[in-house]
């Protein structure tokens, strides 16, 4: 029986137990999007731990392990510094958190843009050192040859289009896309390059929403919204933000709740329990045995 491993909270944080592998693939997310139409809408978050994982992998179809993690989890000012170490290091512990949900890890900016060839080195790399199934690419048309190239080969690839954050310093910032007669045309025509390369996939970020239904419509396999349409053939959001971990977030994000408040809260209680010594109590220390 094929085996995955789940780290098991019950006996160790650091303890995995194998779990029978019940994962879903590439192809039946693919083949979710039938003549045109998904009945049910594809639910994708993002992750970058382990523990993260355990607690999204049974309500998502996919975790996506992005590079917005730059920001989140580092502080970085963009995407930009990301390096394929740190998308393979997260990716290794998002694969090894989950049992259910396909683990997609995005490819970094400059990992992948010089060649094919690179991309391929650059794919490979992050699949072997991750044991996810697929990777993600930002970029239409232009990279439509790249994708074909990486599926051919076996690298399962998902597309992303609209507004690109790795390419944020030539689109001038990260406003909606799409307000143009011939920047709507470009979104749509590049989704179709990507869906014709073979890509399974393709996230539509930032776009005006009648470009994000026609790009839905326009294409035969799954769109995936972040700041689209409800239209669109499935949602992602940054976990953290939809959590509300921080208090500037886009505009196209919903807060489910406010779990930076939570944490802070939470953080004040214990100190003052540490500085007025309830803290810890008979329940948290060890006495001599009589």
């Amino acid at each position: 029986m094929s085996t995955t491993f789940q780290l098991d909270t019950s006996t160790s944080r650091a303890n995995p137990t194998p779990a029978p592998m019940k994962r879903l693939t590439v192809p039946k997310i693919r083949r979710r999007k039938v003549d045109g139409v998904t009945e049910e809408p594809l639910v994708m978050l993002t992750a970058y731990t382990a523990r993260q994982a355990q607690l999204l992998d049974a309500h998502c179809d996919m975790l996506l392990v992005g590079d917005s993690l730059g920001q989140v989890i580092y502080g970085l000012p963009s995407t930009i510094p990301v390096t394929l170490e740190m998308m393979a290091n997260h990716g290794a512990a998002v694969v090894r958190g989950s049992y259910h949900s396909v683990v997609v890890v995005d490819m970094p900016f400059g990992s992948y843009e010089a060649s094919k060839e690179q991309a391929f080195e650059s794919a490979s790399y992050l699949l072997k050192e991750t044991g996810a199934a697929a990777v993600k690419l930002e970029g239409g048309e232009a990279m439509a040859e790249t994708v074909e190239f990486l599926n051919k080969r076996g690298i399962p690839v998902m597309g992303h289009v609209g507004l690109t954050p790795q390419a944020v310093n030539v689109l001038g910032g990260y406003m909606a896309r799409g307000r143009s007669d011939s920047e709507a045309d470009k979104i749509v025509s590049d989704a179709k390059a990507l869906d014709d390369a073979g890509a399974f996939a393709v996230v539509i970020e930032g776009v005006v929403e009648p470009i994000a239904i026609a790009t839905t419509e326009a294409i035969g396999c799954p769109t995936i919204g972040i700041g689209a349409s409800a239209k669109c053939d499935g949602q992602v959001l940054v976990t953290e933000d939809m959590l509300g971990m921080f208090e500037r977030v886009p505009r196209f994000v919903k807060k489910y709740d406010d779990i930076a408040g939570m944490i802070e809260k939470t953080v004040e209680t214990y100190a003052e329990e540490v500085r007025d010594r309830s803290f810890p109590g008979p329940e948290q220390t060890y006495q001599p045995k009589k």
